[in-house]
């Protein structure tokens, strides 16, 4: 392998695919992977362009809620492993593409792609924005790197004890209809 640096006048080289260190080529991959899995339309159904009623309504339905990646396929795998040992467990039941978790008030669906929540009878949509403030600095998680696993599993266990939600914003979403 050959010293990877600057070039004639102090300019860098391109290297041939093959000459990149695998650790390089990974961890630039999983920085592309995590920008455009983060800067997808389909995280926000309000984006200012369109939304879920509007031009690109397809595109976000089915970002949000269908079949799953390869990425989400281990997901759910993880899941599989990591739900009978939760305290929540009795609540909890994996379905081909959601987690299904038992409230007092309602049941929710949770995509294991995208991590949005379906709530039971009507499907309707429920809106949890996560504390981007707070992510992530009480509880440290073996599986680092997974940001919507993370995030499946903390709405899972608020959703699991719905009837304690004091947030004014989500007690008005899971009123049944």
């Amino acid at each position: 392998m050959r010293a990877v640096g600057p070039g004639p006048d102090d300019v860098n080289e391109p290297l041939r695919m093959d000459e990149v260190p695998t650790l390089v080529f990974s961890e630039i991959m999983r920085d592309v992977d995590l920008f455009v899995g983060v800067g997808s339309i389909g995280n926000d159904p309000a984006w200012q362009d369109g939304g879920r009623e509007t031009r690109y309504g397809e595109y976000w339905q089915n970002y949000s809620f269908g079949e799953l990646s390869a990425t989400a396929l281990s997901r759910r795998e993880t899941l599989e492993r990591l739900i009978p040992r939760l305290k929540i467990a009795s609540k909890c039941v994996l379905s081909d593409r959601f987690l299904l978790v038992q409230g007092t008030k309602r049941r929710y669906k949770i995509h294991l792609g995208s991590g949005n929540i379906l709530m039971e009878p009507n499907d309707q949509y429920l809106c949890i924005v996560q504390d981007h403030q707070n992510a992530g600095a009480r509880v440290r998680l073996p599986f680092d790197g997974d940001n919507t696993l993370s995030l499946i599993l903390s709405k899972a266990f608020l959703l699991a004890d719905d009837d304690k939600i004091k947030d004014a914003s989500i007690v008005s979403q899971i009123k049944r209809p």
